[in-house]
């Protein structure tokens, strides 16, 4: 089955993101694909790069970060809520007129498009968080 992943929630403040790493992980696993991977609202907080967990703490970030590498997944920050929540890509960043980036390693900016794309072209469009 081809899945696509919608991220609501941020790393630390709620289950869902756990919840949906841990889904994606189990889903390549069994041997389904996931179209992409689109974190909207406080999700897009799954992507920054300036995250730092404590040393006894899972590291949300760097998971999200191996799983792509490992199964070449297209992680997506919406582009509206990421410059709402103060994140750029170095090409944003730029735009803006600011001086740093913090998008970690692996994940893209782009619009909504990409969310209704990914429920188009998934079997299933699977939702964690409000």
């Amino acid at each position: 089955m081809k899945f696509g992943i919608q991220v609501n929630e941020g790393p630390y403040q709620h289950q869902s993101s756990d919840s949906a790493y841990q889904f994606t992980k189990a889903a390549l696993e069994k041997g389904h694909e996931i179209f992409r991977v689109f974190f909207y609202h406080d999700g897009v907080n799954n992507a920054s790069s300036l995250t730092i967990p404590p040393q006894d703490d899972r590291h949300i970030v760097d998971r999200w970060t191996a799983l792509a590498k490992e199964h070449n997944l297209d992680l997506v920050v919406c582009i509206a809520a990421a410059q709402r929540r103060g994140m750029l890509d170095e090409k944003e960043a730029k735009r803006q007129g600011k001086n740093a980036s913090n998008l970690a390693e692996g994940f893209r900016i782009s619009g909504l498009g990409q969310l209704i794309e990914a429920g188009i072209q998934s079997e299933r469009l699977v939702v964690f968080g409000d």
